[in-house]
């Protein structure tokens, strides 16, 4: 047998590699949607396509057909009234619930964290991969940011619920083999909280879809979710004040009083069909980000359309955007920054080459992602 030496001792186990198949398992937080979590699960189906999922809640219309045609087994969370709404609710059952999932005949477990996944129980003789898109944030750096933005009954129990839940996340941590984060942020954020060791692998974003247009309109863009730990309302105040065009694509509890506050200058759309994203992207002047993200794929996607960036220079965007050649970075979320840096993008224009911006995010391309995951898993 084989040793991983962990910070916490040695684990013991059977590689994967001397199965000629070996049984594999993927345990995902919950299928709601198809977000970048989703697309990672998505390309993992694609390695190990006899792979068997496992997750808190399926909603089965939700999905791609990619996961849809895999085994889906879920915990009692997905039989809860209002689970594939209100999922959140049930935070506090999720360890449990995890803990009963039976993954006693798998050779490889991969899970993917965001959401309680990790603390599944596995074998001594099967092999742990946990690919981490972030610990749960709203449990630490998010914590307070979200307790203000709760209900007044929600906000009088999540310091003693959240206090738990740290104490298991931190424990059940303990339970992986081996550790990828998606970025270098996040590889900070898993040694600050668990205290391991991860290796950075980004996830993989499907760049060969998006293609750099001869046509540039006169609009900026942003793309997300319009609540507050994305900040749109960075964006509307900012653009509001420098009378720019800028074009905001999303939905979410602000966009009503961001609808309210935005100058004429600011265009809202809920969303927009792959097509019409594409050609958004391609002719955008420059895409704007004013997120701390874990990683964010939506800045990849607009380079890979040969479109600078201008980012909030912390977190996922340090990994992505190169300053001067790729976009410009602001220090601090403020309006009279993001004005300073948007004024400095229109500086920087008639430098930029499109070429630059398509080869930095061509580093992200799936394949790569396949290679590192699969050296990973392989490297015992």
């Amino acid at each position: 047998m084989n040793a991983i030496s962990l910070e916490r001792g040695p684990v013991y186990h059977a590689s994967p590699s001397r199965f000629s198949e070996p049984r594999v398992a993927l345990v995902h937080y919950w299928f709601v949607s198809m977000r970048g979590g989703e697309r990672v699960v998505e390309r993992l189906l694609g390695l190990y396509p006899q792979a068997d999922i496992f997750t808190h809640v399926y909603n089965p219309d939700q999905v791609s057909a990619t996961i849809s045609k895999a085994k889906v087994t879920t915990s009692f969370i997905n039989g809860l009234p209002g689970s594939k709404r209100f999922y959140q609710y049930y935070l506090p059952l999720m360890p449990m619930a995890l803990e009963q999932l039976d993954l006693s005949g798998y050779d490889l477990v991969i899970s993917s964290e965001s959401g309680p996944a990790k603390g599944v129980i596995t074998t001594p003789d099967s092999l742990h991969v946990c690919y981490c898109h972030s610990p749960m944030r709203y449990l630490w750096d998010h914590y307070h940011q979200y307790r203000n933005a709760a209900n007044p009954l929600s906000r009088l129990a999540m310091p003693l619920i959240y206090n738990w839940l740290r104490q298991w996340d931190v424990s059940s941590s303990a339970r992986i083999d081996k550790l990828a984060a998606n970025s270098e942020f996040v590889r900070r954020r898993i040694a600050k909280v668990w205290r391991r060791d991860a290796k950075v692998i980004h996830p993989p974003v499907e760049t060969s879809l998006f293609t750099p247009s001869t046509e540039i309109d006169d609009y900026y863009l942003w793309v997300g979710a319009m609540v507050p730990y994305k900040r749109p309302d960075l964006a509307v105040d900012a653009f509001t004040a420098n009378g720019r065009p800028l074009l905001m694509v999303g939905q979410g509890s602000m966009l009503k009083q961001l609808k309210a506050r935005a100058g004429p200058n600011i265009r809202f759309v809920d969303r927009l069909d792959f097509n019409a994203l594409r050609r958004a992207y391609a002719r955008a002047r420059a895409f704007v980000i004013t997120a701390e993200e874990d990683f964010g794929i939506a800045p990849v996607e607009a380079m890979a359309s040969g479109r600078p960036v201008v980012a909030y220079g912390r977190g996922g965007a340090l990994d992505t955007v190169v300053p001067e050649r790729t976009g410009v970075f602001f220090d601090r979320q403020g309006v009279e920054c993001l004005i300073a840096a948007v004024e400095q993008m229109e500086l920087f224009l008639p430098h930029f080459d499109p070429r630059d911006a398509v080869a930095k995010a061509n580093r992200f391309a799936p394949e790569i992602f396949d290679q590192r995951i699969s050296r990973l898993i392989a490297d015992i």
